[in-house]
């Protein structure tokens, strides 16, 4: 993939605002949509390689007899690379990649509890009452056809004072296995359903399972999207153990951790209980035991680009 290949994959898009206050009610008109990014997307050193292989591989290939087999296999090895890359939720490779907080964040003793998949009717609401009683906030990464199903529940998170961010539209299985005009598609009709069903446009994004290809992030850029990963996550979609899950959340629990739950797709407990009922109770105890504080993602983490 040539840089001129990527600007003509990759459709101009509409940079939104993140900072509109939330809603208590149905959402107010918005506000006027921030223009597109004029900065240029940085090329991650291995995507600037992988296009450097390229063209050394076809030069090979035409120039120097019987090369053919080593650049194809040269090429096949960088495939493999990036896919690899693209299945590491966390990597960094692909381009920037939240895993903690920002330092200031992290600084006041800011922790990020981010709860994936919703909104759900029957697990959501109990979350919200548990996070009321603690006197806690936290961040919904919603898909944005669920969103659409229940818009009510959907404002009363940001009633609640919570934070609604950008889960995709349909949370597709294959959705690391996409172009960048159906990645565009995907992301850009998310942000503009939550933004309907809110009035606060998203800036964060969380690809479905973490999984992602090099094409992801010059579309995040130009939507003006930060991509989110966590720092660790309890692994609730698969673990009905809910003392296993905290283990895992509370492991060398610091200040700037961004932790990963589930609203949608829960495990259940032998008592027919989402997993993370259990679990948030406990957890924000040691939370508040060890002087952290949730906070939410739109107030720690900034707009990928400025206000204009």
């Amino acid at each position: 993939m040539t840089k001129t290949c990527a600007r003509i994959l990759l459709p101009p898009v509409v940079l939104a605002s993140s900072r509109s206050a939330p809603m208590a009610t149905a959402p107010a008109a918005l506000p006027a949509a921030l223009p597109a990014a004029t900065t240029r997307w940085p090329w991650p050193p291995l995507i600037s390689a992988s296009v450097g292989l390229h063209a050394a591989a076809a030069g090979a290939a035409l120039l120097v007899p019987g090369a053919e087999s080593w650049a194809l296999a040269g090429v096949v090895l960088n495939h493999v690379g990036l896919a690899t890359a693209g299945l590491w939720p966390r990597s960094q490779v692909l381009g920037p990649n939240l895993t903690r907080l920002p330092a200031a964040a992290a600084a006041r003793g800011g922790i990020a509890i981010t709860i994936d998949d919703g909104p759900d009717p029957d697990t959501t609401p109990a979350v919200l009452d548990l996070l009321a009683e603690h006197g806690a906030r936290a961040t919904f990464f919603c898909i944005a056809e669920r969103a659409r199903q229940h818009p009510a529940l959907l404002r009363e998170i940001v009633a609640r004072g919570h934070d609604v961010q950008n889960h995709s539209q349909h949370h597709r299985h294959d959705f690391s296995l996409r172009l960048a005009p159906a990645l565009h598609r995907e992301i850009a009709q998310a942000q503009d359903t939550l933004a309907q069903l809110t009035g606060v446009r998203p800036h964060c994004f969380r690809a479905p399972a973490g999984l992602r290809n090099p094409l992801l992030d010059p579309v995040l850029h130009r939507l003006g999207l930060n991509l989110i990963s966590w720092t660790r996550r309890g692994f609730d979609t698969r673990e009905a153990d809910p003392q296993r899950v905290l283990a895992r959340l509370q492991r060398r629990l610091a200040a700037g951790d961004i932790l990963l739950l589930h609203d949608g797709h829960a495990q259940r407990t032998a008592q027919g209980r989402a997993v993370l009922l259990d679990v948030l109770p406990p957890l924000l105890q040691r939370c508040r035991a060890a002087g952290l504080h949730p906070v939410t993602l739109q107030d720690a983490v900034p707009p990928r680009h400025a206000p204009r």
